[in-house]
């Protein structure tokens, strides 16, 4: 890990906060590892404000970049029942109350558009989220933060792109997971960059080969990650926020050994 310096502080590397407390934060902060914590309902449950405090204060000290992942299963900010977003509201407020502890560049959430469940009712889906996001971004943004809306089941860019468009004074970003559009989308991830390039703030990058969010090392599975920078460089000047998603702890080196070799910028 120590040849891989360079790309360590370019990047950040996704840990659940459970995983974090039981186990993986003194090897982060010794690997010198920038992470994007993820919170989820079960951990705001399970640990308390001073628990995600004396967390967050451990890496900020070491002067490291920290970004969120929020809460994701089962949250409906689109939903066309109103107590459901209520309760994906109050989750979200959880989440909004920790991020003063650390302080993220970017918090992440699930955009949540699947046609299969919101097609036929498209227009009420998109009403009802733009309000969501609103709210969620403008609070982050007088925090320092700034939201990005990742895809999971959105076949195409085209599924997004008005939603961006009405968030565009909140400065809402999309986080393009390469993973989700292979295994789940229509579309190439170079599709989805020439398409999102206006909106494109932040990259999920774990590989699979086309069938299952498999979330395997960078090069492992079908994925180009080649021609997916190749054209990241072109029409991004400068990195965008890069976040590395291994499920395995033996992916994370070879990840970053594969990133440093085709890194652009």
């Amino acid at each position: 890990m120590k040849k891989l310096r360079n790309i360590l502080k370019q990047v950040q590397v996704n840990i659940p906060f459970s995983m974090l407390w039981d186990r993986y934060a003194d090897r982060f902060l010794q690997a010198g590892l920038n992470p994007e914590v993820g919170i989820d309902a079960a951990s705001m449950d399970r640990f308390s404000h001073d628990d995600f405090a004396v967390m967050a204060r451990r890496f900020l000290q070491r002067g490291l970049t920290v970004t969120v992942h929020g809460p994701f299963f089962d949250m409906c900010p689109g939903s066309l029942d109103p107590q459901v977003r209520a309760v994906t509201r109050k989750r979200f407020g959880q989440l909004l109350e920790l991020m003063p502890l650390f302080e993220p560049k970017t918090v992440v959430l699930h955009a949540g558009y699947d046609w299969k469940r919101y097609g036929y009712v498209r227009d009420a889906w998109l009403d009802n989220s733009v309000q969501t996001w609103r709210w969620m971004a403008e609070r982050l943004n007088e925090l320092g933060s700034r939201l990005m809306l990742e895809n999971v089941y959105e076949s195409r860019p085209e599924e997004m792109r008005d939603l961006f468009e009405q968030l565009t004074e909140q400065r809402v970003g999309l986080c393009l997971d390469t993973g989700h559009l292979t295994a789940f989308g229509k579309a190439s991830a170079t599709e989805w960059i020439d398409s999102m390039a206006d909106h494109l703030g932040q990259l999920h990058l774990h590989d699979n080969h086309g069938d299952v969010d498999q979330h395997l090392a960078l090069g492992t599975g079908g994925i180009d990650f080649i021609a997916l920078f190749q054209r990241l460089a072109v029409v991004c000047p400068t990195a965008p926020v890069i976040t590395l998603e291994p499920h395995e702890e033996d992916a994370l080196e070879p990840s970053l050994s594969y990133l440093e070799k085709i890194w652009p910028w």
